[in-house]
């Protein structure tokens, strides 16, 4: 391609926030009692935003770095300049490329092109003909990560976070040389690590001496004067004072090291199909690329990774990731649709917990943790508030010893955990949440008692995870009082709130909810009183087609492996033992009772439930490997005579996910569709590369099957269809 090719690409992007390229001449300092080595040419990336606004690759930005790289290979020809170095504004290197701009590349030629000028661009960076250094400030991600791996020498900072190349988990390869450089100067079993399994262990990222370890940087050093010394570090490589090594480099011609590389690739095949099913193709493209360059020149390498990014770029997959991660996740989310002005919130200085189990303990620990208010548990009795406080404490030891928390915060974080047996303690609490026994009764007396307590002012919530929050209101004196807070266990892992409001939830406390949820770090979304909510309906709609179809007769490991294309954290079975089998069942009779026969409620699992069991699978594989239901549990049960396939019953299974969520959309329970898919990623684990449920039921074509249109318009999760 030409420049002016470029040019014209460049010329599709006016709005472009640009990452300039600003140029500063350095005179090295004197290296081991030798004068200077010369004048070095310092780069800075920097978009003149502050630090909330990451830098990215666009294609005006990558045009102005490689106008200026040729401007300092002409300078080094002449002798003027020594050597090159890249770095970044405060707290970034660059955080990669625009995915936005990525995202609007309609014309497969146009993808092919921006995967070319990153080359043309990174190639000027590897062929200065002076040495190239990368002082590695802060995050550096994809392409930003691979401007550092092309330059000759890298440094990084102690204080450095978030280096990844992350591209299979949004639907990409590492298209400017990361998968040809990486095995090369770590080896390919890091490479995998890297490139597939810390993308698709929930988009995983290395620290500076976690990248440092590996050998992906030569050099390491301190924030505090992180350029300065890395300056000198390069003057003293460039004097031959210094020779980095790098023990973890191989040379792929090297039969033993080709024998580690085949053996790498199939590991990360075998991790790819664990982790997806191989639902999304990009993470099978990384490893084909990766295998095949073992033997490749680099301009080969170069040349097939931009014919793979560029189809990449137009695939289904790719554009739900980016919906996903960047239009959900990364901007809803900051922006709860039906939130009310968040001027009307009050301030929160003292939380309550009824109850002391391990829900409420974490809710205790999490509260005090990230609010750093007190918090007191009640519970019946004084053994259980014990045992309620002593999980706070013992957790909170957990994490001095992981030195994930200072001895200082520590202590400060047990001060402000404290029980009574007496929700008198509740008096100047302005928030008490309950965390007890899922029977509506129960919460009501709950409530009830603490209503009697508490300020007028005091906001109450419930964790529920299913019952109805204005059945709980109906008997208060203050019914606008009550929100629904509903969490997600693991509380300290999971990052969705479902904020619940009730008809006569008022303004003022659904405000303060959204205000604590982000004091939490938590992503709220509204949704409306009905049973269940979101995720809890979603799921247990799809488990209840399944456990439907192997109650009629389906074999378990067909049912319970039938929805694997969909690339789910685990099979429906699992998921069932892991929620636990009473809570599970609890949870479908409530929606039966709610929605009728769309929630069946299985009579196979309630003998399970009456008889212990705990899991229908062993807990351990069978000769074969494969699991198995023990035969005891096996006579509990008794089946129809009207099995289905593997295809059938994900057919029904995403036909009835597409009927609950138009249903759903029509009841109002949230603004939109984005909702659900949001829940659905941060609530249950749905994969990033799906772009949440309603993209995939549009893509498998359900949603047209059962409601007869898309949740999504063309092009928002998807190719935009032809004019």
């Amino acid at each position: 391609m030409s420049a002016a090719d470029f040019r014209k690409l460049a010329d599709l992007f006016p709005d472009e926030t640009v990452t300039h390229s600003y140029v500063q001449d350095i005179q090295l300092p004197a290296s081991g009692g030798k004068p200077s080595p010369g004048t070095f040419a310092l780069i800075t990336l920097d978009n003149g935003l502050d630090h909330s606004k990451p830098t990215t690759l666009g294609p005006n930005t990558l045009v102005e770095l490689g106008t200026v790289l040729e401007g300092l290979k002409d300078r080094a020809a002449r002798g003027e300049i020594v050597g090159v170095g890249v770095t970044g504004k405060p707290y970034y290197l660059v955080a990669g490329a625009d995915l936005s701009a990525v995202k609007s590349l309609n014309n497969r030629d146009h993808g092919l092109w921006m995967a070319q000028l990153g080359h043309d661009v990174y190639a000027t960076l590897a062929n200065l003909g002076v040495p190239s250094f990368a002082f590695i400030n802060g995050v550096a991600l994809g392409g930003g990560l691979e401007i550092a791996l092309q330059s000759t020498y890298r440094t990084v900072s102690t204080g450095a976070g978030a280096l990844a190349l992350p591209e299979s988990f949004l639907g990409l390869v590492p298209g400017w040389g990361g998968v040809y450089i990486l095995p090369r100067l770590i080896g390919p079993e890091n490479a995998v690590k890297v490139m597939i399994e810390n993308p698709l262990s929930n988009n995983r990222t290395l620290t500076g001496p976690q990248a440092f370890g590996l050998g992906i940087a030569d050099a390491m050093f301190e924030p505090a004067d992180f350029v300065e010394q890395s300056l000198a570090w390069a003057a003293d490589v460039i004097s031959g004072e210094a020779a980095p090594e790098r023990p973890h480099a191989v040379e792929p011609s090297d039969p033993a090291v080709a024998e580690r590389w085949t053996a790498a690739v199939a590991a990360g095949r075998a991790f790819v199909e664990s982790k997806t099913s191989n639902a999304s193709p990009a993470p099978a493209k990384v490893l084909d690329i990766m295998e095949a360059n073992r033997t490749m020149s680099q301009s080969d390498s170069a040349a097939l990774e931009c014919e793979t990014l560029a189809g990449l770029m137009q695939t289904d997959e790719f554009r739900s990731t980016v919906y996903a991660f960047l239009d959900l996740v990364q901007k809803r989310s900051k922006r709860p649709a039906g939130a009310p002005d968040r001027k009307l919130a009050r301030p929160v200085t003292k939380v309550g917990v009824v109850g002391a189990g391990l829900m409420a303990s974490q809710l205790a620990l999490l509260f005090a943790r990230q609010l750093k208010v007190p918090v007191v548990m009640t519970d019946i009795d004084q053994a259980r508030v014990d045992k309620g406080v002593g999980y706070v404490h013992a957790e909170v030891d957990k994490m001095l010893a992981k030195k994930r928390i200072s001895a200082d915060a520590a202590n400060r974080t047990k001060a402000l955990v404290t029980g009574s047996v007496s929700k008198d303690a509740f008096a100047d609490a302005d928030f008490v949440i309950e965390a007890v026994f899922e029977e509506l009764n129960v919460k009501k007396q709950v409530f009830a008692e603490v209503e009697a307590i508490v300020s007028p002012e005091c906001i109450l919530a419930t964790n529920t995870s299913s019952l109805s929050v204005t059945a709980m209101a109906a008997d208060l004196e203050h019914p606008e009082r009550l929100v629904g807070f509903h969490f997600f266990n693991p509380v300290a892992v999971m990052p969705l709130l479902e904020i619940v409001r009730a008809p006569k939830t008022d303004d003022a406390v659904l405000a303060t909810a959204f205000e604590l949820a982000k004091g939490l770090k938590k992503t709220a979304v509204l949704v409306k009183d009905a049973a269940a909510f979101v995720v809890n309906r979603i799921l247990l709609r799809l488990m209840g087609e399944v456990t439907a179809a192997f109650d009629e007769g389906t074999p378990a490991e067909v049912a319970d492996n039938a929805l694997r294309p969909m690339g789910l954290p685990m099979t429906p079975f699992t998921l069932g033992a892991m929620v636990g089998l009473p809570v599970a069942q609890h949870v479908q009779e409530s929606l039966h009772t709610a929605f009728g026969d769309r929630f069946t409620v299985s009579q196979n699992l309630q003998k399970l439930i009456d008889n212990g069991v705990k899991s229908l699978w062993a807990p351990d594989k069978g000769p074969d490997g494969k699991p198995f239901i023990p035969a005891e549990t096996l006579a509990l049960l008794s089946f129809g005579t009207s099995p289905s396939t593997g295809e059938e019953v994900l057919r029904r299974t995403q036909d009835a996910l597409a009927e609950e969520i138009g249903l759903m959309l029509d009841e109002g329970v949230v603004a939109g569709p984005e909702d659900i898919d949001l829940c659905m990623i941060l609530g249950a684990g749905w994969p990033m590369f799906l772009g949440g449920i309603t993209p995939y039921l549009d893509r498998v074509g359900a949603s047209e099957r059962v409601n007869g249109k898309r949740f999504l318009a063309s092009g928002v999760a998807s190719a935009a269809a032809a004019a």
